[in-house]
């Protein structure tokens, strides 16, 4: 079963739990996340549901490939890392 864990930077706005899926792709498992808790994926996805521009995700220590169609398979035993991104000067 693959792992969805969100960083804490996502805490200070609301709970993150780390949450366990069945589903083959990153899409699928964010579809599932987010049916709970659609306020949680209002800070991830924005409204045409590809990754928010300060939002990244990684599977297994890699990068997502696609931030529309979040097609990335996963596999079983699969961390899936989403943070938001840090910008500044």
């Amino acid at each position: 079963m693959a792992q969805i864990i969100f960083t804490q930077q996502l805490a200070r706005f609301l709970p993150v739990p780390t949450l366990d899926t069945q589903a083959a792709t990153l899409r699928a498992a964010l579809d599932g996340a987010f049916a709970d808790n659609p306020r949680l994926g209002a800070y991830v996805l924005d409204d045409q549901g590809c990754l928010r521009e300060n939002v990244v995700i990684f599977i297994d220590g890699k990068r997502s490939r696609d931030r529309k169609t979040l097609d990335d398979p996963l596999q079983s035993g699969s961390k899936i890392y989403i943070l938001q991104a840090l910008s500044g000067g």
